[in-house]
């Protein structure tokens, strides 16, 4: 995230009146005292994992809504009420939301905050660049690897709520097997694709984990982070190597304009090479789930949308 970003957004909290006290005169996060128990997650896909290990038993709301991209939001006027009348927060951590980590970190006496990614073994993290020590925060897009924010959603939620352990560890137990069904599907659909067209050119990079996880070279034209910078000589390269690989198709992302990866089809034009550029309402699910309604509105239903685009792109 741009520092400019990151500073107008905490300068809007700040100007909100973030301080010891919640918005109702309170010390400290609210206690439960009777159901639903309030969650405020920042992401959709986040969300998602606390509606099925809560389900009735919750009230999620989240700070940003389908198709919004976390690497570029800034917490808008409601945002400092969602958190202070939430009995719990969950976030993804490793720096999706810029700064807002930061936040919850400095302010553990007003929000019960968690990052579902913090029980992910470092090992199994990738990084942003080679040498880079940032990590890779798009950890659900490998589905098994997921699990593990699934598992921490269900150890706070009985930490908080232990009356009602029975009925998270169930609920869990029910969504785990689930995953680890879909992951078993998605796999079987995937390997119907040939191995040298197995290159999955997105608009950011955003899909590494899938790539590990299934076996795809993943290029993206920005970095791991929309806020990145794209050069003339990075559309150029990408260009090049789209023309000179014969790759069939590129995808757009539902939370990333598609002026950058069009630019770049223009210039494989040049190269006498022709690729589909995948989009509209088969455009991938990156940052965020869709709407309400939509076969993306929950993460198992982003997976598949996602894995049957790729296979009728890029299959034989």
């Amino acid at each position: 995230m741009p520092a400019r970003t990151v500073c107008v957004a905490l300068i809007l909290l700040l100007g909100l009146g973030l301080g010891p006290l919640g918005c109702d005169g309170r010390s400290g996060p609210p206690k439960l005292e009777g159901l639903p128990l309030r969650v405020a997650c920042t992401t959709t896909i986040v969300a998602d994992i606390v509606k099925q290990v809560g389900a009735e038993r919750v009230e999620v709301v989240s700070l940003m809504g389908p198709g919004v991209d976390p690497h570029k939001y800034i917490p808008a006027s409601g945002d400092l009420k969602k958190l202070d009348q939430a009995h719990l927060v969950f976030f993804n951590g490793l720096h999706l939301e810029g700064k807002m980590a930061d936040l919850f970190e400095k302010n553990q006496d007003r929000w019960r905050a968690f990052a579902v990614t913090r029980a992910i073994d470092p090992a199994k993290l990738l990084h942003t660049e080679p040498n880079s020590s940032e990590h890779d925060p798009h950890v659900w897009f490998d589905v098994l690897l997921w699990k593990n924010a699934v598992e921490v959603v269900r150890d706070e939620l009985v930490n908080f709520d232990p009356d009602a352990a029975e009925f998270y560890r169930k609920n869990a137990d029910l969504y785990l097997a689930q995953l680890d069904k879909l992951n078993k599907e998605i796999q079987e659909q995937l390997d119907t694709i040939p191995k040298e067209r197995r290159v999955l050119v997105t608009s950011h990079d955003a899909f590494g984990y899938f790539g590990r996880a299934y076996g795809f070279e993943v290029i993206g034209l920005q970095g791991v982070s929309t806020a990145s910078e794209v050069g003339t000589s990075r559309r150029n390269e990408l260009a090049r190597t789209i023309a000179d690989r014969k790759i069939p198709a590129v995808f757009t992302e539902t939370s990333v304009p598609d002026d950058g990866l069009k630019a770049v089809l223009d210039d494989v034009a040049k190269w006498n090479h022709t690729v589909k550029l995948v989009g509209d309402q088969d455009a991938l699910f990156s940052d965020s789930l869709g709407s309400p309604g939509v076969t993306g509105a929950t993460y198992i239903g982003m997976v598949k949308h996602n894995v049957g685009v790729i296979v009728r792109s890029l299959g034989k």
